[in-house]
């Protein structure tokens, strides 16, 4: 499998977040050219800031190599890693990073700032970017702006029910009058 099918698993995993209202972002970690884990962002049902999909991902991996650090390991993750999860994949000796949709506002792999390239660090994995960008960036766009409409459809729904309540009110006021 090459960096796009892997990508495509990633996204797979991604779906599974969505599925959960989760942001949608999705991991996988290969080795020797086989996926050994997966992870996808859980951060909000299971009231744990570090469930990212990419420590979900690892925590697998180091699982089944029995191994905390992960050498010879790659991981792709359809959006441009945190400063959280860049360490946590430093700290794993990951081999290479391979993300799809940049992060304007938390992407430290380049967007905001780029750890990886930080020479004082005594690790340094390879990165890669763009890999199917243009699908894991819609993804996320088309999950926000379902987000923002529901959120509209609730608030409509609400003011429906609050006029509906005024108006019983006032019609039992009416009644009530001699």
């Amino acid at each position: 499998m090459d960096d796009a099918g892997f990508m495509h698993e990633a996204l797979a995993q991604a779906q599974l977040a969505w599925n959960e209202g989760e942001v949608p972002v999705g991991a996988v970690v290969v080795k020797d050219g086989a996926i050994i884990a997966r992870g996808y962002n859980q951060p909000i049902n299971g009231h744990d800031p570090t469930a990212h999909a990419e420590i979900t991902a690892l925590r697998q991996a180091a699982q089944i190599l029995g191994n905390y650090r992960l050498p010879g390991c790659e991981l792709f993750v359809t959006l441009e890693p945190c400063a959280m999860c860049a360490g946590a994949m430093m700290h794993a000796r990951l081999a290479r990073v391979v993300y799809g949709a940049p992060d304007p506002k938390t992407g430290v792999a380049g967007s905001v700032l780029n750890l990886f390239a930080q020479e004082q660090l005594n690790h340094h994995t390879a990165v890669e970017s763009g890999v199917l960008a243009d699908e894991c960036s819609t993804l996320l766009k088309n999950f926000f702006a379902h987000r923002r409409e529901q959120l509209k459809q609730a608030k409509l729904a609400k003011q429906a029910e609050l006029a509906e309540s005024a108006a019983a009110a006032d019609n039992i006021e009416r009644k009530s009058t001699p």
